[in-house]
């Protein structure tokens, strides 16, 4: 991360920072906190769902420690929009003992700024795969 890096992609990149160690320590609120209210995300196999089905994701995940990285390749910004493409891996380990599962990929994202200033995932496009 140069000096040349926008204010805008800073904030971006730390939200994916936050994000991923909300994540990582079970805080879904924090994690319900950086989305749009209208948040849309698209994973293989079922039809895109929004916030509240999220967030019924995430409790069902209690039984779970997430571990995992999301290493960006790309962040384009034009006005208050932005995308980012990232690799991403995350490991889920039963709290109980058990295999763990590991899924990666790669996910593109959109970004909304907001009036004041925070940027938020807007959509996101998720092609993670388990991996045995």
């Amino acid at each position: 991360m140069g000096s040349s890096m926008s204010p805008d992609e800073r904030a971006i990149r730390e939200l994916v920072a936050s994000w991923m160690e909300a994540s990582q320590a079970g805080d879904t609120a924090r994690v319900l906190s950086l989305m749009a209210d209208d948040a849309v995300f698209m994973v293989a196999g079922q039809e895109p769902f929004g916030k509240q089905a999220f967030a019924r994701a995430a409790a069902a995940q209690q039984k779970f420690r997430m571990e995992g990285a999301s290493d960006i390749r790309e962040i384009e910004v034009s006005g208050d929009l932005a995308y980012m493409r990232s690799y991403l891996t995350v490991t889920m380990i039963p709290l109980g003992g058990g295999k763990p599962m590991r899924r990666t990929g790669w996910t593109l994202t959109i970004l909304r700024k907001q009036t004041d200033g925070r940027w938020l995932l807007a959509r996101d496009a998720n092609l993670m795969s388990e991996q045995s």
